[in-house]
């Protein structure tokens, strides 16, 4: 994403909701309820299953957070057209709200009757009822729609990522989105409230910062979002300490250090104030843990806990020698003891599939864990059964956290243009971006009219035109506070190379994504264009035979370590499975 705001690249209800006050109608300050035609669309309930503990309450800054987080009124659309009130009932929500786009079928709109917020691109259980399960903060959209505006656009260039896991502490930077454009949550949401995905054109980022000010600030507590979380308006949960909320209003008593008079704060100071509220939200998204720390609710975790195997990497261990010495540990088992369905001990109370990891899932954990520098000393490498990903995929949150080219961008590039298109794509050097930033970067507050070639989606229409991740990114003046953390991850224990050296390493760069929870975030990859584990799969076996011939531009050296067979490809598929658990 750059500042257009598109999404590349992440509680107490972290998947069941909004339903923090459902039996409050009105607030003290709130008087008689608003009618709305779809307020009941804000009502998401709550899954209860016998044998399973309830969520735990957020904090009351989470809870805001998440409210602040569901926000429709933030989008431009609503600005435009609200005329000045900010509690009015527009008579018709952004077309593009009216529908949720999936890979086969379109469903209803979850927010349909609205204008843009955050929960569009990142659903948690709003299509449960149309049988689509739940998911981790992703939508099911190859690439998530945007309201029309006058620049054409109506889809991100890339993938919704899912927002689980999204802010796991790291060690090397912290970069969020594809491209490790934001530097932080806060950034991030600064970005999208203010960007292209809420429907804010580059060089409108003060506008909309005023309008969400006023909207926070004016809010009078009545709207269907406000019910949901008891009734106040945004002027009194932001002031805390309210003796008149009562014990209803208990869980909304907002802590003295996130408090703010926003009827004396300026736009800004609420602005900033909204994104520390909403990236404490993402901040609590998290899959289980125990107490000690180590992932617990997944098959996978499930094996290695009843294995006595260690689930995380100890302090001051390298996570790459964590990961070869679990390889060693596993493949050591005399007797390993299976995770069975048919036991009471584990089950799944969401997913459809079985809570199990037996013989195949711990073949296709081998597979996964064995690497190539290692393996090839022992075995050819045509025997297969080297799947070299925890080169990028360690465990255990299985990511690296790093950027690699896997290949997806010269995939879909090549599948439009021709074989070898990709290849012989011209990209300008450092100095000739610098001395055309408008021709070559993406749009930003600096450069509102930047084309942007290199952020986009390729067509039969546009040759030329493709995204090449890190690319847009690196050594980009108008992203200054990404760069010192970009440099020092590229560079890593080396000699510091110049930034016209590094940037045609960056071409197709994108960041490694998290495995755990597959089940609730494809379409895959950054593009979306797998549906499902086995394409993905099939896509590094080919991918990796390129590498090896020398025919992928820029690739990831570790790709032409892979050396998979197709009879690989369902143990593999079976482990990665083992990585689900449950998220509500």
């Amino acid at each position: 994403m750059t500042r257009l705001g598109f999404h590349g690249s992440m509680g107490v209800l972290a998947a069941a909701c909004v339903c923090l006050g459902t039996a409050v109608v009105g607030g003290a300050d709130s008087g008689p309820a608003r009618e709305s035609r779809a307020a009941v669309r804000f009502k998401i309930p709550r899954a209860v299953v016998p044998g399973f503990p309830a969520p735990r309450q957020d904090p009351a800054h989470v809870a805001l957070g998440e409210r602040l987080f569901l926000e429709t009124r933030f989008a431009q659309f609503f600005y435009e057209r609200c005329q000045g009130d900010v509690n009015t009932n527009l008579p018709a929500g952004d077309p593009v709200m009216d529908a949720t786009v999936t890979t086969d079928r379109t469903l209803p709109g979850s927010f349909a009757g609205f204008a843009m917020n955050c929960r569009a691109c990142h659903l948690v259980n709003e299509q449960a009822a149309a049988g689509r399960g739940n998911r981790t903060y992703a939508d099911y959209a190859a690439r998530s729609p945007v309201p029309r505006r006058e620049d054409g656009r109506t889809l991100t260039p890339r993938n919704a990522p899912p927002l689980v896991n999204a802010s796991v502490p790291r060690e090397g930077g912290f970069f969020l989105h594809f491209d490790g454009e934001f530097p932080s949550n806060e950034s991030l949401v600064k970005g999208t409230l203010t960007g292209r995905n809420f429907g804010w054109l580059p060089g409108e980022e003060a506008t909309a910062r005023r309008h969400i000010a006023r909207v926070i600030r004016e809010d009078d507590g009545r709207g269907p979002l406000a019910r949901d979380f008891g009734g106040f308006s945004y002027r009194r949960v932001f002031r805390g300490g309210d003796p008149a909320l009562g014990e209803v209003g208990e869980q909304f008593h907002l802590e003295p250090e996130h408090r703010l008079d926003v009827s004396a704060a300026t736009d800004e100071e609420i602005f900033d104030a909204v994104a520390r509220l909403i990236s404490a939200y993402l901040d609590s998204l998290f899959f289980s843990r125990d107490e000690n720390a180590e992932y617990d609710g997944s098959p996978y975790d499930a094996f290695l806990e009843t294995n006595l195997v260690p689930r995380r990497v100890e302090w001051g261990e390298a996570p790459a020698y964590y990961n070869r010495s679990l390889l060693s540990m596993v493949e050591n088992l005399r007797e390993p003891i299976f995770i069975r369905p048919d036991t009471n001990r584990f089950r799944f109370k969401t997913l459809t599939q079985e809570f199990r990891f037996g013989p195949l899932e711990l073949q296709g954990m081998k597979v996964f864990f064995t690497q190539a520098r290692y393996a090839t000393n022992t075995r050819p490498a045509s025997t297969g059964g080297i799947g070299n990903c925890v080169a990028c995929h360690l465990a255990p949150d299985f990511t690296d956290f790093g950027f690699h080219n896997t290949g997806v961008a010269q995939e879909e590039y090549d599948a439009i243009h021709g074989d070898g298109a990709f290849a012989q794509l011209r990209v300008p050097g450092l100095e000739e971006r610098r001395a055309d930033p408008e021709a070559w970067l993406p749009p930003s507050p600096r450069h509102p009219r930047a084309r942007g070639p290199f952020l986009d989606i390729p067509s039969r229409d546009h040759p030329g035109r493709t995204d090449l991740g890190l690319w847009n990114v690196f050594a980009n003046e108008d992203l200054p506070d990404i760069q010192a953390a970009l440099r020092r991850l590229l560079n890593g224990e080396r000699r510091p190379k110049p930034d016209a050296e590094w940037l045609p390493r960056t071409v197709a760069l994108f960041k490694t994504p998290g495995l755990r929870g597959l089940a609730f975030s494809d379409p895959y990859l950054h593009n979306g264009s797998k549906r499902t584990l086995e394409e993905v799969i099939d896509f590094y076996r080919r991918m990796s035979d390129l590498a090896r011939a020398g025919r992928l531009r820029n690739g990831a050296p570790e790709l032409a370590d892979i050396h998979l067979r197709r009879e690989d490809v369902e143990p593999l598929v079976a482990f990665l499975r083992s990585l689900n658990e449950d998220y509500e």
